[in-house]
């Protein structure tokens, strides 16, 4: 059962920390500054409730969301495979069939070792959601990042501000301690998924993911060793890349075509199967 992924150790850990950062910044901090009565204390609450609750909808959507599984009937189109392998610097349909599914693989997938399965368009595996990101729940995921990225940052200012206007020389220890280890928490978590928005941000726009990036790495190494560049085959530039997502696109998108719907990470209607997608080879020709 699904429900079962939210039995582990790092996801009960997204929920006790929420929990922490949630109860401190508005029943205590915001309190502290300006009060939950007043109209500036009923405003920030709210604001910050909804990057809350949009975050832990993500976070759901996250776990109990299968990353994309590649299709039984899936066969791949020999002419399609040879382009993208030419693309991607290989040269036989071989090279698509996954040596512990036994199974042939759509071009962008990857067998994870934890899930045991071939994953479409795997991006990574992430303990903190105990389920693989990949391509039907990319979404979900950036929306996770950035929605918790926002919110925390939210959360750190309103500490600030209640810190910035306390006597700290009338203050007991144990309240100063109680301050600096908040301000350990808010600013470290601010700061940690601020680096992971501005890195996903960055495979967006590349169109690539984080195991195409390492693995682009060698890729760009060899082709310098050998005197040629390289450039990543499904990286059809910046524009076209973030178009992409933004605009009713030929191939599958990410966020979705409408404007309304990109920051639900439940709007994947426009997803498709998720075994093709356009590569520079498409856009030079």
């Amino acid at each position: 059962m699904k429900i079962r992924k939210f039995f582990s150790i790092p996801v009960l850990a997204v929920f006790g920390l929420t929990g922490f950062v949630y109860y401190n910044t508005v029943f205590v901090f915001l309190e502290d500054w300006v009060g939950l009565g007043s109209s500036a204390g009923t405003l920030n609450a709210l604001i910050f409730t909804f990057f809350a609750l949009f975050s832990l909808y993500s976070f759901f959507v996250c776990v109990l969301t299968d990353p994309g599984r590649v299709p039984s009937n899936y066969i791949p189109d020999v002419e399609e495979n040879q382009a993208s392998s030419e693309g991607a610097g290989k040269n036989d349909v071989q090279f698509k069939r996954c040596d512990k599914c036994y199974a042939y693989k759509p071009p962008r997938t990857h067998h994870c070792r934890v899930c045991k399965i071939c994953i479409l368009k795997m991006d990574h595996h992430c303990i903190w959601i105990n389920n693989c990101v990949g391509y039907m729940n990319y979404k979900a995921f950036f929306l996770l990042v950035l929605y918790g990225a926002l919110g925390s940052i939210y959360s750190t200012v309103i500490f600030l501000s209640s810190a910035l206007q306390r006597d700290w020389m009338r203050q007991s220890g144990s309240l100063k301690a109680f301050y600096v280890a908040c301000g350990i928490v808010m600013v470290g978590l601010s700061m940690t998924l601020l680096t992971l928005l501005s890195w996903h941000i960055y495979l967006l726009a590349h169109n690539i993911t984080t195991i195409e990036y390492y693995e682009g790495l060698r890729a760009a190494w060899l082709a310098r060793k050998s005197g040629q560049s390289y450039r990543h085959p499904y990286d059809v530039g910046c524009y076209r890349n973030i178009s992409m997502a933004l605009s009713n696109f030929v191939y599958d998108q990410i966020l979705g075509p409408s404007m309304l719907k990109w920051l639900c990470p439940t709007a994947v209607g426009h997803l498709k199967e998720g075994t093709g997608f356009p590569t520079s080879r498409d856009s030079s020709s």
